[in-house]
């Protein structure tokens, strides 16, 4: 067992020992993480969404299950979603961005094509984090649709009552 500890100093030295080892942990700065090719790799996730996002230098060319962004996200606000965390970070143009998406609907596959995204840039360069974090693009919406409930018509909505 460690070392027995009997005295309120000596809980306040181990205490503050351990703080300072934290601490120097979290002042080490974060470390690119890229494979062979040079590019970054992570999974988005919005509603029944999943993406697989890599990310690589090049001229920003979008590509999302083998399609063009303008092809596969046909809305325009669907396009405006994808290009926010390279806008927000300051590349845009920068990356070229492949990605493979299933499940859901286009909204939720958009939303998890961008949070690959920003998670990507974020694992590509360390120091875009602080901005992609501010913005909210590193965090999961946990929002997915709520289920069906036995002896209602669907989540909440109750069937039509019939007085007589």
């Amino acid at each position: 067992m460690a070392d027995q500890i009997s005295s309120l100093d000596e809980l306040a030295q181990a205490v503050t020992d351990n703080i300072g080892g934290v601490q120097a942990e979290a002042d080490e700065p974060r470390e690119p993480v890229r494979d062979d090719l040079g590019r970054s790799y992570a999974t988005g996730k919005r509603k029944d969404a999943v993406a697989r996002v890599w990310i690589k230098p090049g001229s920003g060319k979008v590509i999302v299950n083998g399609k063009d962004q303008d092809k596969y996200f046909a809305r325009p606000v669907l396009q405006l979603i994808l290009r926010q965390p390279m806008q927000v970070a300051g590349v845009e143009g920068e990356f070229d961005v492949m990605a493979t998406v299933k499940g859901g609907g286009l909204t939720g596959q958009a939303g998890a094509v961008k949070h690959g995204i920003s998670k990507a840039l974020q694992l590509y360069n360390p120091e875009l984090r602080a901005a992609l974090k501010a913005a909210g693009f590193l965090t999961r919406d946990s929002r997915v649709v709520e289920r069906k409930k036995f002896g209602k018509r669907k989540a909440r909505r109750s069937f039509q009552f019939s007085k007589r």
